[in-house]
């Protein structure tokens, strides 16, 4: 929804306070180019690497089970860097044409949302983004679309076959392009986000053993998915009130004061199919100590040092 990305922090405030500087690589290119970069996040890498890691642990799962030649190894997780950026990039863009009358605040216009006579700072930002602020019209945000999505297609054309072209296929185009609907019917929109994100797990192992272990897939994408409700869900929690007002739904305003055994939940759920799903692929002690070890104590670290009611210690955490 209307949450606020750096690039349009550099925007100018209705009050006159100075722009900041514009973040990398937004500055390099030139003005009439610069929406389309915010418009796929390009400043923004988090995203990324939120869409890689499960393609990442698939991968190195898989891996592990075929003995796959570490230089095979690395030459695969280029091509999952790779598609992950063009899974997040078509995701932003689909997800700001549904969502660019919410950014550009007309559901605050209409409940009066003004403070000493002046726009709200929030609804300032989100109007300044590239759909809204009509930097870029529809119509070409939907023709940029449709050119991400025919460069996945031949992507994946290129790279994969058989049953690994249908799975990554189908995480390209329908999982994500139903995400921001979602967000308008149901308080769940992180369960679909979820699996969304994740369904990487699924195309990496399928593209390097050729085949479905259910067990594995199953759990690891459930693990993949108690992730993601995590740290969504305390991503949302910097929006609530401004959710509320423009009617757009979460897991965060569901649960409400349930919100931290609902992470704990998520957390524990999540380091338990780590550890499951790699007894399962007879993963090493090493995996144990480190992996899920580390993702234990990092869970533990996070539950206790962030502030729900803060949205600065909610995106520190994220």
């Amino acid at each position: 929804m209307g949450r606020i990305s750096d690039a349009e922090a550099a925007a100018p405030l209705s009050d006159g306070t100075p722009a900041a500087p514009l973040r990398f690589p937004l500055g390099m290119v030139s003005e009439p180019m610069r929406p389309y970069l915010e418009l796929i996040r390009l400043e923004k890498p988090t995203g990324i690497k939120l869409v890689f890691w499960p393609f990442a642990w698939g991968l190195t799962m898989a891996a592990y089970r075929t003995r796959m030649p570490l230089a095979h190894y690395g030459m695969d997780a280029l091509k999952s860097l790779a598609a992950a950026f063009i899974l997040r990039a078509s995701a932003c863009t689909i997800n700001d044409i549904f969502d660019r009358k919410v950014d550009a605040g007309v559901g605050m216009l209409a409940a009066h949302v003004v403070v000493q006579h002046q726009v709200h700072p929030l609804l300032e930002r989100t109007r300044s983004r590239p759909l809204p602020s009509g930097r870029i019209s529809v119509s070409a945000a939907a023709a940029y679309l449709f050119i991400q999505y025919s460069i996945g297609i031949i992507f994946y054309l290129l790279t994969l076959s058989g049953l690994a072209l249908y799975v990554a296929l189908f995480q390209l185009l329908p999982l994500f392009a139903i995400y921001p609907l979602l967000k308008r019917i149901t308080y769940w929109p992180q369960a679909w986000l979820g699996l969304a994100m994740n369904f990487g797990f699924i195309s990496a192992w399928v593209a390097t053993t050729g085949y479905c272990d259910v067990e594995v897939l199953t759990i690891g994408t459930i693990g993949c998915w108690c992730w993601t409700m995590l740290y969504d869900t305390v991503y949302a929690c910097q929006d609530i009130k401004d959710d509320l007002k423009t009617g757009v739904r979460s897991t965060a305003i569901l649960f409400g004061s349930w919100i931290r055994p609902l992470l704990t939940t998520c957390g524990l759920g999540f380091a338990a199919a780590m550890a499951v799903v790699g007894h399962i692929n007879g993963q090493s002690s090493i995996y144990f100590f480190i992996s899920v070890g580390g993702t234990f104590l990092h869970l533990i670290w996070q539950y206790t040092t962030v502030d729900l009611e803060i949205p600065e210690s909610c995106w520190g955490t994220f």
